[in-house]
């Protein structure tokens, strides 16, 4: 049967990509970059007449002029065909990098299999542990009010924000970000210098979580590799790894 890759729209690969997230079952970091106008392309995969799974490009924002495969999605049942359906999303889409989060299993095999200069861009976590971090001093303040944050949560696009006083002085900030898959809340914090090493950042993170789940949101967090600080403080504060974004270019098929 051929086997074929056709440009769609973002409502027609909808169904597929319901498919999709239920599948992976966590957070799923580019996810929100389909609701950017002009940022994706999304192509449908038939086999014969039957329409099969989905391929999508990222073409905007940090992509822009640099093609990049961010998610391949194929039926269970039509798996068997996984690579020459791979092969003809790469040819119709001209795409020349890809971006995959691990824990999509599917398109991390094809990311090994035809990709080259791999490197890994960043960890991410989900959360496992329930920790009971002390305050040591500092006092929890919400910048952003409730009603911007659950309205934040409702639209699935940005957050709200916290930060840690000591004496009256801003010792750490962070908050939850909304604009990904259902129902998960991206956390984020940095420690000003010269409160570091004090156990701040994991206290902060721990707090974030529980006002997370307060929302009806599920936390998970994501940092740079190399941050070996951030990965520590996330790692003390009950996060676990769970993937990492693997970035790299495409061999000519």
């Amino acid at each position: 049967m051929q086997v074929q890759a056709k440009l769609s729209s973002t409502n027609d690969v909808l169904p597929l990509r319901t498919r999709y997230r239920e599948e992976m079952n966590c957070q799923i970091v580019h996810d929100s970059i389909h609701r950017r106008e002009g940022w994706t392309l999304s192509y449908l995969l038939d086999v014969g007449d039957i329409t099969v799974g989905f391929g999508s490009v990222a073409i905007g924002g940090p992509w822009k002029d640099k093609p990049t495969v961010f998610e391949f999605y194929v039926l269970p049942e039509h798996r068997s065909r996984e690579f020459v359906l791979f092969e003809a999303f790469l040819e119709a889409s001209g795409a020349g990098f890809f971006e995959v989060q691990t824990n999509d299993v599917l398109s991390t095999v094809m990311a090994l299999t035809y990709g080259r200069d791999i490197v890994t861009e960043k960890i991410v976590f989900h959360d496992k542990l329930t920790t009971a971090h002390h305050p040591n001093g500092a006092i929890l303040r919400r910048v952003t009010t409730e009603e911007e944050i659950r309205t934040c949560l409702e639209l699935r696009q940005g957050g709200g924000e916290w930060l840690l006083e000591i004496d009256a002085t801003v010792a750490a900030t962070g908050g939850i970000l909304f604009h990904y898959n259902r129902p998960y809340g991206d956390i984020y914090m940095e420690v000003t210098e010269p409160f570091r090493r004090r156990g701040l950042g994991s206290y902060l993170v721990q707090e974030l979580k529980r006002v997370c789940y307060e929302l009806g949101a599920i936390p998970c967090a994501r940092c740079n590799s190399t941050n070996i600080a951030s990965r520590r403080t996330l790692q003390r504060a009950g996060f676990v790894p769970i993937a990492h974004i693997l970035v790299g270019s495409i061999a000519t098929v």
